[in-house]
């Protein structure tokens, strides 16, 4: 107990300059922490892109392929879905509610999602959150479209606004659809997914926009004006994908299977949170980076205490033998400087959890507003304890090279100040 008061009486004495030393901890800490966090709020927001959805169907390929095209917009399908067959699966009895999809144009390099209004009344995401609007209504007519969060604010884009969409996925198009512009009925509110970055447009406009198209490309000498079009039969040949809501969620890997096996055409049904666990685990190498970092970046921290321990020796040779002189033994000089370093590192952790704490706190209303994403309050957890057990742990390790110094010096300074 006399121990640990006279270390503390020694660190109070030297505040000014082990202010910053605990600073430097604590900033190293609050990376550290703040990692963690950020690694599973990115986890379970990336598990949460599609909740509420027991199957997701496309083309015969593979589960990550079809999760990427269909929910995430990212590279393209193998092939289409018939009609007939997304109608024989949308009225199964095992089947509650379904939700086409048909990509392949974009605007501005952003994806064009073709649907209808089943996906604003079943899409789900985070906690089983619905679509909102934050301006406008769902489209009711062939050409409205509804814009994502992302795209509204990118582009500058208001309800009412014209926008032509273009043939491909590309950032860059020269083959537009510009006799039959779509008009914005709506910009849904950010989601934090990529809803937010999608055009959606009904399944008739993108049928409407592609009747005068054929092989991707326009026919030459003939064209058919918006107005004509609309009056056409814009029942879709085909689709890209489809969402499925069960009556019964025990059903999935039933008609999984029977989707999976239906003979008059490839067809493959994934559960997205299957699929996305896989997804999650072929991407989430960069766990191991950021975590590699934040250690090296703890290191430098401890570094510094280090660094002041040791630049302080010389000074504070009088201070170990006016100690010897009063019947301190060189182990309990020794103690001294690995507790005064296990203050530090606890004064370091408990200012860096402060920081996280606050840190989230204010980030939340913001995150909330500008993309969608609802975060989670950071308390500590079972995982956090063990790192700042570490972090106490490095920091005894590395007050022991000061402590062997100061050691020897008072065996070989006894009561006078060798300088």
């Amino acid at each position: 107990m006399i121990l640990l008061k006279l270390t503390w009486y020694s660190l109070w004495n030297r505040r000014a300059s082990l202010l910053l030393t605990v600073l430097s901890i604590a900033i190293s800490v609050a990376l550290l922490l703040g990692v963690e966090y950020i690694r599973k709020e990115a986890r379970h927001s990336f598990m949460n892109t599609l909740s509420g959805t027991d199957l997701v169907v496309g083309a015969r390929s593979g589960p990550i392929q079809l999760l990427l095209y269909s929910v995430f917009r990212i590279g393209n399908a193998t092939n289409n879905i018939s009609w007939d067959s997304y109608q024989h699966f949308a009225r199964h009895r095992l089947v509650d509610w379904t939700v086409p999809l048909s990509l392949g144009d974009s605007h501005r390099g952003y994806r064009v999602l073709g649907t209808n209004n089943d996906y604003f009344r079943h899409y789900r995401h985070g906690d089983r959150q619905a679509l909102a609007l934050a301006a406008g209504k769902e489209f009711t007519g062939i050409y409205d479209a509804v814009l994502g969060a992302e795209v509204a604010r990118k582009l500058g884009y208001q309800v009412g606004d014209a926008i032509v969409v273009a043939h491909g996925a590309g950032a860059t198009s020269f083959t537009e659809h510009g006799n039959k512009p779509f008009t914005v009925a709506g910009i849904l509110k950010p989601t934090g997914t990529p809803v937010d970055r999608t055009v959606h447009v009904p399944l008739e406009g993108i049928e409407a926009i592609h009747v005068d198209w054929k092989a991707g490309a326009p026919v030459p000498g003939f064209e058919v004006s918006a107005e004509r079009a609309a009056r056409m039969d814009l029942q879709p040949v085909a689709i890209t994908a489809f969402l499925v809501g069960l009556k019964t969620r025990s059903a999935a890997f039933r008609l999984q299977r029977e989707i999976n096996d239906y003979p008059r055409e490839a067809l493959l049904a994934t559960v997205p949170g299957i699929a996305l666990a896989e997804l999650w685990r072929a991407i989430g190498q960069f766990e191991v980076i950021l975590r590699i970092i934040t250690v090296f970046v703890l290191i430098a921290g401890l570094l510094g205490m280090l660094t002041t321990l040791l630049s302080t020796l010389n000074e504070r040779r009088r201070e170990m033998a006016i100690l010897r002189a009063v019947g301190a033994h060189p182990r309990q000089v020794f103690l001294l400087f690995v507790l005064e370093a296990l203050i530090l590192a606890v004064l370091g952790t408990l200012l860096g959890a402060v920081l996280v704490m606050l840190g989230v706190q204010l980030a939340q209303p913001w995150v909330a507003a500008e993309y969608g994403l609802h975060l989670r309050s950071w308390l500590p957890q079972a995982g956090d304890g063990l790192l700042l057990l570490l972090v106490a742990g490095l920091a005894v390790i590395f007050s022991i090279i000061p402590g062997m110094i100061a050691y020897r010096r008072s065996l070989q300074d006894g009561l006078t100040v060798r300088i």
